[in-house]
């Protein structure tokens, strides 16, 4: 997901004058591995046009953290391949939640846990440019209510909820928010 982020971000200005993103208190790190499929995200070019959408976690013994990223290109019926490879390097050791991910072994991207269920069932991950963010699931489809909320607190981290695109996942079923919404719910 981040390979081709990482070198946009090469080319974007500073983000110090941004308000510092929040991250989680705390990540149990065995428990965030595995599979997530992405529901929805502000999708850079290599992205977009991405059905069936997984990013992969998988904890190395070295502590660092094997992360890969597939999809169908264009539709359903096109091939799952895998787009991304790369490794992740926890930064904050006492809550786990900021991460810098390594691409080709020079190029690192900030990566943040930004809300993460209780039972780990969903995650929203940022960048610090806002330029960049992901909701996951342990599953294909979000309730819409918990769509919204993530939502509501990614807005209040200071994205913009209507740049998030919901990437389209096979066989999704009832109660789950429709392709492209990005708006948040008012209360």
């Amino acid at each position: 997901m981040f390979v081709l982020a990482a070198l946009a971000s090469l080319s974007i200005g500073c983000t110090s004058m941004k308000t510092p993103l929040k991250p989680v208190a705390a990540v149990d790190l065995p428990r965030y591995m595995g599979d997530w499929y992405v529901i929805a995200n502000i999708p850079y070019f290599a992205e977009k046009d991405c059905y069936d959408s997984i990013e992969s976690y998988a904890l190395r013994p070295d502590g660092k953290i094997n992360n890969w990223f597939r999809c169908r290109k264009g539709s359903f019926d096109a091939p799952m391949k895998q787009k991304a490879t790369a490794v992740a390097t926890v930064e904050d050791e006492n809550s786990k939640a900021v991460w810098t991910v390594h691409f080709f072994k020079i190029i690192g991207v900030k990566y943040v846990i930004l809300d993460l269920d209780p039972n780990y069932q969903w995650v929203a991950v940022g960048h610090p440019s806002r330029r960049y963010g992901w909701i996951m699931a342990r599953t294909k489809t979000l309730d819409a209510a918990i769509y919204q909320r993530i939502l509501r607190d990614l807005t209040a981290q200071g994205y913009d909820p209507a740049k998030f695109q919901k990437v389209p996942q096979s066989q999704s079923g009832a109660g789950t928010v429709p392709s492209g919404t990005g708006a948040v719910a008012s209360h």
